[in-house]
């Protein structure tokens, strides 16, 4: 059997926060990244209603770009998702619909990055899109 960690930490070995991205079951009656999401974890939580317990997650959705994927690198591309007016696209969901940890590769354009800018706590924010991580996945999981 196989297990992961999935973190989501305020602030990791006296840094930035630590925020995993995850796989988030969307569609069970489609193959492959058609029945993926893909989301950040902001924060874990549970709460009880009515004597059950409802473990949680506080997500910020990422948007697939295209219906495919990419035809040069042959991963999907995913960027972060917003709402109106530029609000982030957040959403609360049970932590059974979370697949597996998802590993996001920036994808580098031609606008300048400041690498002293860029840390593993900001990347999500600093770069406009990202390439799916095929190869990560398959080794867990199987073909996307």
């Amino acid at each position: 059997m196989h297990h992961e960690y999935i973190h989501s930490c305020p602030m990791w070995s006296g840094g930035g926060p630590c925020l995993d991205c995850t796989f988030v079951i969307s569609d069970l009656l489609a193959d492959g990244m058609c029945s993926l999401d893909i989301a950040c974890i902001l924060c874990f939580f549970s709460f009880k209603h009515v004597g059950k317990l409802f473990p949680c997650a506080v997500m910020h959705w990422f948007d697939h770009i295209g219906d495919g994927p990419d035809t040069a690198m042959g991963m999907w591309i995913v960027c972060p998702s917003y709402c109106m007016h530029n609000h982030q696209n957040i959403a609360i969901i049970h932590i059974d619909t979370i697949n597996h940890t998802a590993h996001l590769i920036p994808i580098f354009s031609c606008h300048n990055i400041n690498s002293r800018d860029v840390r593993p706590h900001n990347s999500y924010g600093v770069f406009h899109s990202f390439y799916v991580n095929k190869y990560a996945v398959t080794l867990l999981h199987g073909n996307l």
